[in-house]
């Protein structure tokens, strides 16, 4: 809420207290020397002061407060599998022949 609009507000808060403070005082009567216009006059005080109360919580509350966002989850790809070539088959050469003489 910027200061111009919280003064008007306020202008507009304090004119309309006055406001009701002035027309409760004209609904009552005079009788015995004596004005008899309290009931009128007390619901003018009361919401006076209600509407008070009202304003100036809001003007007394803290200004909101906006907090950014979380920037996105930074997404890194797994690096490339690395294929190793198959090692050669393992070649082993047969046994010399060996001539075998009974007895």
């Amino acid at each position: 809420m910027t200061r111009s609009q919280r003064f008007g507000l306020i202008a507009g808060a304090a004119l309309l207290g006055t406001a009701a403070m002035a027309a409760p005082a004209e609904a009552g009567y005079w009788r015995r020397g004596h004005y008899h216009g309290g009931g009128a006059v007390a619901a003018g005080i009361v919401g006076g002061l209600a509407l008070g109360a009202i304003v100036g919580g809001a003007l007394a509350a803290p200004p909101p407060v906006y907090y950014a966002p979380p920037p996105p989850p930074v997404y890194y790809a797994p690096p490339p599998r690395v294929y190793y070539a198959p090692p050669p088959p393992a070649y082993y050469a047969p046994p010399p022949a060996v001539a075998y003489k009974p007895y």
